[in-house]
């Protein structure tokens, strides 16, 4: 339910943005959207949005790539190796999507050459813009460890327009930031703005993994909720204990994170006129004690030196579409709501090997298969309170698979390593004389999941989900009848 309100407020926030005359003072804070430009000329370049938008990257005093560097000393992130090194850290950048108004003619994107540093966009003809940023290291450490690595945070943008005045005003404001951990989508650590987000975005760096993490305070702190506000059960945080090597996959705890200090920040190089720049500005300098990056747009996978690092080009070539950006059609109601929920994931199937053992009907042992899918079919439900999810649950069993029982199945999370489950539904029992004998049933139990995907197991992987997992209940036949007790194992895939 709270996706989809969040779904709907941001759909009139593109329309009211899209048919301008409704639209108030593009300057003011409307609907909790924080504003990080204005301006009265739409043509902007790549560049100089990345710049406008860029994170502010805060680092553990222990992270082994800085090399005991501090202050204006860091130089992390750091260049592709295949290109040249300037004498400061270096973000990348991409514009993966452009939704474009549908009531004006003009051209979204103006580009002289394939040369996207000097690529332009025209706000005026725009409403929503998805901005992304990559961050090159070296090399990892922990689990897994290997050499480069690239991170990521994805900025989803609204362009407001205000074009009844005498000269026309145009802002942007960031609907919410997805901090990328670990590349699994349901590791995302994400942030809807509200009131009390604070920008520049501040981004957590995990020491020694680099799995990044939203701020929205700027206190150096990690806190659930409120720093991380959507899938706050399977949002990662940041935990720099990884790099010890030690399996942490449960809910985030306080003790996994280091508080970070001023001078491990790295900031982005806001324009002179960015809203921005005040509180980091000293006697008219820029964050004078802080290194600030520069920025760049995502290489290519053909400029990657094949040769000289062959492992590498995996790394540029799995982040999306090399072709951006992608223009979509604001009157087009499919483009927009596929613009705007990005949440698809969730949406998942789990199929499980099911064996139970109840003494009733003179079998002690049946088998069959269970299936797990959204509780509204095409749509998972939250708990609003806790933070798990209700699914439904189906399995079939016994001979030829002529059993069938439906769940209601509730789970405290969809990602972590352990987490306990509980399930209340109906049984359709037919016994061998051909007669069905219709039960209520409860069942609660733990499940063990894993992701394959940085495994010797990682080939599971290709078969369409990265978790796999065993579940080991206790099944009651009955609800409050308690007679009939006995287990329930399922393993197979998926992460219900």
């Amino acid at each position: 339910m709270k996706n989809t309100l969040l779904l709907l407020s941001a759909l009139g926030w593109i329309l009211v943005a899209a048919h301008p005359g409704q639209a108030a003072d593009c300057c003011d804070i409307e609907q909790g959207f924080q504003r990080i430009w204005s301006g009265t000329d739409p043509i902007m370049g790549f560049a100089e949005l990345a710049a406008y938008c860029g994170p502010v990257l805060w680092y553990s005093g222990d992270e082994p790539n800085l090399e005991g560097a501090k202050g204006k000393d860091i130089r992390m992130p750091t260049n592709f190796p295949f290109e040249d090194q300037p004498d400061a850290p270096v973000v990348y950048y991409r514009v993966r999507t452009l939704l474009r108004r549908g009531d004006l003619a003009g051209d979204a994107i103006y580009s002289p050459s394939d040369d996207r540093l000097k690529t332009q966009i025209d706000l005026s003809v725009l409403v929503g813009i998805d901005l992304d940023y990559f961050y090159y290291y070296p090399s990892e450490e922990g689990m897994g460890a290997h050499k480069h690595d690239v991170e990521a945070t994805y900025f989803k943008i609204f362009v407001h327009h205000c074009e009844g005045c005498s000269e026309p005003h145009y802002a942007l404001y960031v609907e919410r930031t997805i901090a990328k951990a670990h590349g699994l989508q349901w590791y995302d650590n994400t942030l809807v703005t509200d009131k009390y987000t604070e920008f520049p975005m501040t981004i957590l760096v995990e020491e020694g993994k680099h799995a990044s993490c939203t701020d929205k305070n700027h206190d150096g702190v990690y806190t659930p909720t409120f720093d991380v506000n959507r899938r706050i059960n399977d949002a990662w945080g940041v935990r720099d204990i990884m790099r010890g090597g030690g399996l942490y996959s449960g809910g985030f705890q306080a003790w996994m994170a280091k508080t970070r200090t001023p001078q491990y920040r790295v900031f982005p190089p806001l324009p002179a006129d960015s809203p921005l720049r005040g509180p980091f500005t000293e006697n008219g300098i820029y964050a004078p004690d802080n290194a600030v990056y520069q920025v760049r747009p995502f290489p290519r996978p053909e400029e990657v030196d094949t040769v000289a690092e062959p492992t590498l080009l995996h790394f540029i070539d799995d982040k999306g579409d090399e072709n951006w950006p992608e223009v979509l059609d604001a009157n087009d109601l499919r483009a927009v709501t596929r613009w705007m929920d990005e949440e698809r994931f969730i949406n998942s199937l789990s199929i499980a090997y099911r064996v139970e053992g109840l003494n009733h009907g003179g079998r002690d042992v049946t088998d069959g298969f269970s299936f797990a899918f959204p509780l509204l079919i095409v749509k998972n439900v939250a708990d609003p309170v806790a933070g798990g999810w209700f699914v439904n649950r189906i399995y079939f069993k016994d001979k030829g698979l002529r059993d069938f029982a439906w769940n209601l199945l509730y789970t405290t999370s969809a990602s972590r390593w352990v987490d306990g489950y509980f399930a209340v539904g109906w049984e359709w029992d037919e016994d061998d004389f051909g007669t069905t004998h219709t039960d209520g049933m409860t069942e609660t139990g733990v499940k063990f999941r894993l992701n394959m995907s940085h495994t010797p197991l990682k080939f599971l992987s290709k078969l369409g989900t990265d978790f796999w997992g065993v579940r080991v209940g206790v099944k009651n036949k009955g609800v409050f009848n308690w007679n009939e007790i006995g287990y329930a194992i399922e393993v197979g895939a998926g992460v219900w």
